[in-house]
């Protein structure tokens, strides 16, 4: 940071000088209790996995966590943290990151949140990484000398943290919510008046319920194998990693391949066809589906699906996309796979799925309801975005003195920081 014009009243420096980073403490068995206090790994900080492990005795208090204490994870996993689950221990390979007295806590959790997106960039390839303490004096920062010019400029952090908090809580619950939803509107429908049918009404009881090969264009089409010297060029080619959370496609993730005219014929792709994994390293994912969007150009499949093409008279395909990821269908399809290095299904397997078939218009309805819930959801994620690029953009301009908060001070938090308004 040589080349940074230092702003006046702010000092340049490095991450090491601005606390003390002290390591946990190395747990083994021989600690590990049911009573005392929670052992933090990685794991807990990460939000990965609850507490596991406990410690029912005394250590020196600076293993000792309280709520806002600042946490660095320097081994494997590189993050930073306030810690906010209570009274607990720190294990080994995480830091307790204690402020000197001329700096503000809050400030310095995101001086590092900012400086972790670098060594994670050093740190690029490699399958373990490690930030050694005497390598945080490689890393400076700049920020003010004053307490409360700090104190000001970390308010504005934090209050967009809270609103990007708020706004992930928002997310999580609606995917909750759409989870409950999907369940009642698959099993009780909607009624005359659109509505959510009351539980064990008699109209879903009369839906009929089809074998899945009984509502298709033919038979599923297993995709196509191509090797690794026919891969580069040429025709879209969408494997399973090219499939996203949401069930779609991202064909930005899927290869290219070289294709004859009948192979482009046979193993073709068209808006609303459904891919359906049929090998996959586990049980879990095998029979999962994804609804193929317009690619805007041609597209085939690989060997490791099936497609399958939806009889529009009988079953609409979004409709049977969400049939197939129903823990009843999962279950279902779960239970016949075959199992050896791969989980597998076949065709027969596929085919012989029982459906839950309400009238098409019933259906029509069905997903009218849950797309507006998808919009809903859509805008709270888009929302999302924008405030994660609006902060990285602030740490950008606060943290670097390009713009300042002395207005804040100025005028006790009525006005906007210097160029924010």
């Amino acid at each position: 940071m040589s080349d940074i014009v230092v702003p006046f009243g702010w000092k340049q420096t490095s991450l090491a000088a601005l606390a003390s980073y002290v390591n946990g403490f190395a747990f083994n068995d021989q600690f590990w209790s049911e009573e005392g206090l929670p052992i933090v790994r990685i794991a807990q900080i990460t939000g990965s996995q609850p507490v596991v492990d406990r410690f029912d005795g005394q250590l020196p208090s600076h293993y000792r966590l309280d709520d806002g204490d600042l946490i660095f994870s320097w081994s494997g996993t590189l993050a930073v943290v306030r810690w906010s689950g209570g009274a607990a221990w720190l294990n080994q390979h995480l830091f307790k990151v204690e402020p000197k007295a001329d700096v503000h806590g809050n400030l310095l959790f995101h001086l590092l949140q900012r400086s972790v997106a670098e060594m994670d960039k050093r740190a690029h390839g490699s399958t373990m990484k490690h930030i050694k303490r005497g390598e945080l004096a490689e890393y400076e920062v700049l920020l003010p000398t004053d307490l409360k010019e700090q104190g000001a400029l970390t308010e504005v952090l934090d209050t967009l943290d809270t609103t990007i908090r708020q706004t992930e809580a928002i997310i999580a619950k609606l995917k909750q919510v759409k989870q409950g939803l999907l369940h009642d509107l698959l099993t009780r429908g909607i009624d005359a008046n659109g509505e959510l049918r009351p539980p064990q009404s008699e109209a879903p009881r009369k839906w009929r319920i089809e074998r899945m090969g009984t509502l298709m264009e033919g038979a599923p089409r297993n995709g196509i194998y191509k090797p690794a010297s026919d891969i580069g060029a040429g025709t879209l080619l969408i494997g399973q990693t090219a499939f996203t959370p949401s069930g779609s496609v991202d064909a930005s993730l899927a290869r290219r391949t070289h294709l004859t005219k009948a192979e482009q014929e046979m193993f073709s792709l068209r808006r609303e066809d459904l891919l359906v994994s049929r090998v996959f390293a586990t049980r879990e994912g095998i029979g999962q589906p994804v609804l193929v969007p317009d690619f805007g150009e041609p597209a085939v499949f690989e060997s490791n699906m099936m497609r399958v093409r939806c009889r529009a008279d009988l079953i609409r395909a979004p409709y049977l996309f969400h049939w197939l990821k129903h823990r009843t269908s999962r279950a279902w399809l779960m239970s016949r796979a075959f199992a050896s290095n791969q989980a597998s299904i076949n065709r027969e397997t596929l085919c012989g799925l029982p459906v839950h078939l309400p009238p098409v218009h019933e259906q029509d309805q069905i997903l009218s309801i849950i797309s507006a819930q998808d919009a809903r959801l859509g805008c709270e994620v888009d929302e999302m975005i924008k405030l994660k690029q609006l902060k990285s953009g602030l740490m950008d301009d606060l943290l670097t003195g390009r713009v300042r908060v002395t207005p804040l001070l100025q005028d006790h938090g009525q006005s906007h920081p210097e160029g924010m308004a």
